[in-house]
């Protein structure tokens, strides 16, 4: 390895000095060293990206392998901890293949996810958030926005596409909720997954006797996927897209109501939607630690060679507040143009269901702000419990009033 100073010695910090902000190192590495080395927990010497041109370089680079980097990092992946990565996953997990297989699968969803096709979609989730307002009311003030309505608003919208019955829905809920917990020892982990992969056979044998007209029908009947590769694929479509949308609606909503400007911008100009939604997306960055690639053979960036097989983490959040791509990058700003950040990643890999995820939001944040015109927190906002034990950074709980 390079002879540099190795700033970070046993996996990433988690917790954050200010909770909507990452970790002050990682803000201090970008200044000085964008590509610096570091030690993870089982000891393996790689190396974290905090520059924004440095991670979309590797993001894009062929040379840089999905497969396998997570190994080193058993706490930083969705039903990760305590697992073995090849061993304890069903196949199907493309967000961890190189082509040609990750080509295989993701050419079988790829249609399925188009903006065209998650646009016609606006109509449900209208439908859904609809009826989580109506839900919040009868139920009264004070809400948890989390429980009553980020999480299953994002759970039916995931469950409606793929196809997931109501009755099962509930079940989904409680596991995916306790899959993505840093906390959890190797044999608690082993048996959320056992519960899930069990609910998702069930789901799939359903559809065989009671074809629907949904993407999980499409899968089953279509005969392109080996039995456990069509859970696997289940299984990242189900967790990812839910635990991220339900934490960005949760997450964003406290970050505007911790920012009355620009709550008070987005209420008097609806036509900012688009706009707002970029900009939380950016300035939140919920994928807590980041995505790993690894070089299959040395490669030198902006005068650093990471040798084959040195695992490059790359931070996200502290990616997306580079000053050099966002000025001002710590300011939230829903009048910045922000596209072009890296929280859906990039490269092949980039996220199968981001237009989806930002169909939801657009829904979410304007359906929460017309049918609550005085939305408010019920609590102080420095007692907000925050998601520092979990992969996808958010809130545990979000206290409302109106």
């Amino acid at each position: 390895m390079n002879d540099m100073v190795c700033p970070i010695t046993n996996g990433l910090p988690k917790v954050r000095e200010r909770p909507l902000d990452p970790p002050a190192i990682f803000g201090q590495l970008r200044d000085e060293q964008p590509i610096a080395p570091m030690t993870f927990p089982d000891g393996a010497r790689g190396w974290v990206i905090t520059g924004f041109a440095h991670a979309r370089a590797i993001l894009s680079d062929s040379r840089f392998s999905s497969q396998g980097s997570l190994k080193h990092l058993a706490f930083a992946s969705e039903l990760a901890t305590g697992l073995d990565i090849e061993k304890d996953l069903p196949p199907g997990q493309f967000e961890h293949m190189d082509p040609p297989e990750h080509t295989r699968f993701r050419k079988l969803l790829t249609g399925e996810f188009t903006l065209r096709r998650m646009k016609a979609m606006v109509p449900q989730i209208e439908r859904i958030a609809a009826e989580r307002v109506a839900a919040m009311r009868a139920k009264g003030r004070p809400a948890d926005l989390v429980r009553d309505f980020s999480v299953p608003m994002s759970a039916q919208v995931i469950c409606e596409l793929l196809g997931v019955p109501a009755d099962a829905r509930g079940r989904f809920e409680e596991l995916s909720f306790r899959a993505l917990s840093l906390d959890m020892k190797a044999e608690e982990s082993k048996a959320v997954l056992d519960a899930i992969v069990n609910l998702l056979v069930e789901v799939a044998m359903g559809k065989v006797a009671e074809p629907g007209d949904d993407l999980l029908t499409g899968l089953v009947t279509g005969g392109q996927l080996e039995p456990a590769e069509l859970i696997g694929v289940t299984l990242l479509l189900l967790v990812a897209g839910h635990e991220t949308s339900a934490n960005m609606l949760s997450l964003g909503t406290y970050a505007l109501l911790r920012e009355p400007e620009q709550l008070a911008k987005l209420r008097a100009d609806e036509s900012l939607i688009d706009n707002a939604v970029e900009e939380l997306l950016r300035y939140l960055t919920i994928v807590h630690i980041g995505v790993q690639r690894t070089p299959t053979e040395d490669v030198e960036i902006d005068g650093v060679t990471l040798r084959a097989g040195e695992t490059a983490l790359i931070h996200l959040p502290s990616v997306n507040r580079d000053p050099e791509r966002f000025p001002d990058p710590d300011r939230l700003d829903i009048t910045r143009g922000a596209i072009g950040h890296l929280t859906f990643s990039h490269g092949i890999h980039q996220c199968l269901g981001q237009q989806l995820a930002r169909q939801e939001l657009k829904v979410g944040f304007s359906t929460l702000l017309r049918e609550f015109p005085d939305l408010r927190l019920a609590v102080d906002p420095d007692t907000i419990p925050m998601r520092d034990n979990m992969t996808i950074y958010g809130v545990h709980e979000l206290p409302v009033a109106w």
